[in-house]
């Protein structure tokens, strides 16, 4: 337990270092209606059976600490079924104790400082001509575009997720549920 207290306080270190405050992340503005929770849930507690592998693998990187905690926070959780995509046993492979830093890297990259509605960064898409950068707690940047309504996140190694669901709104953030997961390479 001592260990996983370690590892979050560095890893929240790095990330605020990498990207500041929620406040200081210009690439999605904010809106109003973003704090504005409508469930008494955080998004550890609020994670559904479709987003059971996401939750487990959170646990596993000593994550759900902080996604109980106070935020605000942005997830981009993949669903089962993203997982589902990823080569067989890479995920066996990253629940390994022995993969815990790998695991804990990539999964901070599915969390946004701040509370980020979709609206906010299709705002933010337009605003940047086509395509906004969003910081990730895990210290790497998140390019967004849109196709029609669709929002679209591609990865620094080119791996794209669609936002299929979103604005799932916790008293500590909002989530958004992706197609696939990012930085899984």
């Amino acid at each position: 337990m001592r260990l996983a207290s370690t590892i979050f306080a560095a890893g929240t270190a790095l990330a605020l270092t990498a990207c500041g405050t929620a406040a200081d992340n210009k690439a999605a503005p904010k809106s109003e209606a973003a704090g504005d929770a409508v469930s008494d849930k955080t998004i550890a507690s609020g994670l559904g059976s479709d987003d059971g592998k996401f939750a487990d693998a959170a646990k596993a990187a000593g994550l759900d600490v902080m996604l109980a905690g106070p935020g605000p926070y942005t997830v981009l959780v993949p669903t089962n079924a993203a997982f589902d995509k990823l080569p067989a046993g890479a995920l066996d492979t990253l629940m390994k104790p022995t993969s815990r830093a790998k695991l804990t890297k990539m999964l901070a990259n599915h969390i946004l400082p701040g509370a980020i509605l979709a609206a906010d960064i299709t705002k933010a898409i337009d605003n940047g001509k086509g395509k906004a950068m969003l910081a990730t707690f895990g210290g790497e940047t998140l390019n967004a575009t849109r196709d029609g309504a669709r929002i679209i996140l591609t990865d620094k190694t080119g791996g794209k997720a669609v936002i299929s669901s979103s604005d799932d709104k916790r008293s500590n953030g909002v989530v958004h549920h992706l197609d696939g997961v990012l930085f899984s390479s």
